[in-house]
């Protein structure tokens, strides 16, 4: 069988051989539940970048774009819109191109090389994401946005919750995977994801800009059933 394993920070990234392996980058709070939302509401792409220069120049050279993101929790200066899955129904970003840059999610986007393929993952998307991983039968990264190369809740919890879901396809023998479904479990018998994320530090650092609905948003699963898919320097909907 493939193998799956999970990269709990960006700082452990070059420990792992990502060649002829899926790579699924994940940031919970938000990005990659942004991506998933601003997708499967009709966008017709998303640029992630890794700086606020760049995401205002591609911005400007690109026809029905919307620059947004995040640095810190809060919109970066110079950047039109959040990083919030709820600022983009379909009514704002149908047929529009988001250029996207967040303070984790996208700098490991970037960080990552010789992948076979690059998809993002989210609860939003959980299902889906574990039925495309399962229908490629390669092996798979995990790879967690952390926060600040520190070590989150938030992301490691969807992790296991993929580990969990996956298990019966993969070959594991990785204490990260171990680490990540032990955390599912105790979230699990918590009663939901959100209740268990609350004592975090993210969780409690958003909850400092009023942003509760959107972290509770982030942690309902299969709201938007796509797999975003690197194409070139543009995630698409895996089709």
């Amino acid at each position: 069988m493939p193998r799956l394993e999970i990269c709990l920070s960006p700082a452990l990234l070059h420990l792992f051989d990502t060649r002829d392996t899926i790579v699924v980058i994940i940031d919970v709070f938000r990005a990659t539940s942004t991506i998933a939302a601003a997708l499967h509401n009709g966008a017709k792409s998303v640029i992630p970048v890794a700086s606020v220069p760049e995401c205002i120049e591609i911005g400007k050279r690109t026809e029905n774009s919307i620059t947004a993101g995040e640095r810190d929790g809060k919109i970066a200066e110079g950047l039109q819109h959040g990083n919030s899955p709820l600022e983009y129904p379909s009514t704002f970003v149908e047929g529009k191109t988001l250029v996207l840059t967040t303070t984790n999610g996208t700098r490991l986007l970037h960080m990552v090389e010789d992948a076979a393929e690059i998809i993002t993952g989210s609860f939003l998307n959980l299902s889906a994401v574990c039925d495309f991983l399962i229908a490629q039968k390669k092996n798979v990264l995990l790879g967690c946005a952390a926060w600040k190369d520190r070590f989150n809740l938030e992301d490691t919890l969807f992790a296991g919750a993929v580990a969990t879901k996956v298990a019966d396809h993969f070959a594991t023998n990785c204490d990260s995977v171990r680490a990540a479904k032990y955390l599912h479990e105790s979230a699990v018998a918590k009663g939901n994801y959100i209740d268990f994320l609350r004592d975090s530090s993210h969780y409690k650092r958003l909850s400092a800009y009023g942003l509760e609905h959107d972290m509770e948003y982030c942690t309902t699963p299969d709201q938007h059933p796509v797999v975003p898919i690197l194409k070139g320097d543009k995630l698409v909907i895996h089709q």
